[in-house]
C-alpha cells in the first residue's frame, strides 16, 4: 500500500515528502489513518544519528493519534471509525516471559519500535507516525479517552507514559511531596499527572520566567534551583523526584532533598555522565533509577555495587497495559499536553527551534497538512 510520509534520506538532508509501501492488512491487523503525530526529542536524535543507530531513509514520530479505517477478521476490540493511539512499540513476540507480564518493553525475542526498528513483516525498518497512515498489530493499539482533546493527546503515547510510569511504580500517592526538575515538554506532563495523583508538587527550575506557567499546570510551589537557600529548605524531605533535564547539572543536589527511602528518577538524557558522588544516595538510603522512552537502546547506565543497598536501575517506558491505564488516568483527570499544532511542511525549523526549547510544551503535526505536501 503506497503511503505518503516526510523521511530524512540521511544525516545531512532535512526531512522531505517520501512514498513508500505499507504491509497489507492482515488477519490481527488494524489499518489506521494518522491525523496527529507529535515530535518527540528523540525523533530529532535519531534523524540527526546523534545515537549513531539510524538507519536511513528514517520516517519517524511515534505518538499517533488516527482514526481506523480497517481491521482484519481476527481483530474484534476495533471497528472502522474509533478513534485510536499508537506510541513507541508496534510489536513483540507476545509469547515469552517478559510479553505475558505485560512488559512488551522487554521483549526477549526482541521489541519492534515504531521506527527505526527491524520490520519483520516487510524486511527493512518500520516508518512512523510522520505519514498518512499506518498498520499495527491489534495488541500494540490504544484507546483514547473522548473526552480529550486529539491533538493535545497525542504527546502523551510517550511524553504521558515517559512520566507516569515512574510515577505509579514508586507508589506517589496523596500526601506525598513529589518534586519536578525542568519545566519542558517532559516536566510539564509530570507536573499535571502529580497533582492528580494527589501529591504536592514543587517545580525546579532555573528560568524565573517559567514560574508563573509552573503554577498554573499545577505545582504548589516553583523553586529556583540556583537558590542555594530556596534548596536548603527542602533538604530530606521529598519522597520521589522526577528529573527531566536533558542537560548537564548537579544530580546530587537534587538526591540531598530527598527523604529516607526517596527515590529520584531520570528521564531526561544528558548528552555525557551526571557526577554522581555515592554518599548522596547511601547517607539516607536513598535511590536513584532512570526510565527511559522507546528507541533509546544504546544509553549507558551505570553498572555499581557498593554496601547500605545502594541501588541503581534503568527501565524502559511502559507497557501496553500501563500505557492504556496512563491514558484512562489521563481521560478521567482531563490530562493533555500543552501543545503548538504546525504543519508538517514546517517540521524542519520545528526540529531547529526545539534544540533551542523554543516550544511550550510540545510540538504536535495535523497530519492533514501531509496532503498538502
Amino acid at each position: 500500500m503506497k503511503t505518503n510520509a516526510y523521511a530524512a534520506q540521511n544525516v545531512t538532508i532535512p526531512l522531505a515528502p517520501f512514498i513508500f509501501e505499507r504491509r497489507e492488512l492482515d488477519k490481527h491487523d488494524v489499518q489506521i489513518e494518522i491525523l496527529y503525530c507529535g515530535v518527540c526529542q528523540s525523533d530529532l536524535h535519531t534523524v540527526r544519528s546523534e545515537w549513531n543507530s539510524t538507519t536511513y531513509p528514517c520516517v519517524p514520530g511515534h505518538e499517533i493519534i488516527g482514526r481506523v479505517t480497517n481491521v482484519g477478521a481476527k481483530v474484534h476490540k476495533f471497528k472502522e471509525g474509533d478513534t485510536v493511539g499508537v506510541g513507541c512499540l508496534v510489536d513483540s513476540c507476545l509469547t515469552c516471559a517478559n510479553c505475558k507480564e505485560n512488559l512488551e518493553q522487554f521483549c526477549e525475542n526482541g521489541t519492534i519500535w515504531t521506527y527505526n526498528s527491524p520490520d519483520k513483516h516487510n524486511g527493512g525498518i518500520t516508518y512512523g507516525g510522520y505519514s498518512e497512515s499506518i498498520v499495527v498489530d491489534k495488541e500494540f493499539v490504544l484507546k483514547i479517552p473522548k473526552n480529550l482533546d486529539l491533538a493535545a493527546t497525542a504527546p502523551l503515547l510517550c511524553a504521558g507514559i515517559t512520566t507516569y510510569s515512574p510515577l505509579r511504580y514508586h507508589n506517589v500517592t496523596k500526601g506525598q511531596k513529589v518534586g519536578v526538575v525542568g519545566l519542558g515538554g517532559l516536566g510539564h506532563i509530570g507536573v499535571k499527572l502529580a497533582k492528580a495523583l494527589g501529591a504536592y508538587v514543587v517545580v525546579f527550575t532555573t528560568s524565573a520566567n517559567k514560574v508563573e506557567d509552573a503554577l498554573r499546570l499545577g505545582a504548589d510551589e516553583v523553586v529556583n534551583s540556583k537558590n542555594e537557600d530556596e534548596m536548603q529548605k527542602h533538604l530530606n524531605s521529598f519522597h520521589f523526584i522526577l528529573d527531566t533535564v536533558s542537560a548537564q547539572h548537579n544530580i546530587n543536589a537534587y538526591l540531598l532533598l530527598l527523604r529516607r527511602d526517596g527515590n529520584l528518577t531520570q528521564v531526561g538524557v544528558p548528552p555525557d555522565p551526571l557526577l554522581l558522588s555515592v554518599g548522596s544516595l547511601i547517607f539516607g538510603r536513598r535511590s536513584m533509577s532512570g526510565s527511559l522512552i522507546g528507541g533509546i537502546k544504546e544509553t549507558r547506565f551505570i553498572k555499581s555495587t557498593t554496601f547500605n543497598r545502594l541501588r541503581l536501575s534503568g527501565s524502559l517506558i511502559g507497557g501496553i497495559k500501563e500505557t492504556q491505564e496512563m491514558l484512562d488516568f489521563c481521560g478521567k483527570h482531563n490530562i493533555t499536553a500543552d501543545i503548538e499544532l504546525i504543519p508538517i511542511q514546517n517540521i524542519n525549523e520545528a526540529y531547529d527551534r526545539l534544540v533551542k526549547s523554543d516550544v511550550k510544551y510540545r510540538f504536535v503535526i495535523d497530519m492533514a497538512s501531509l496532503k498538502q505536501a
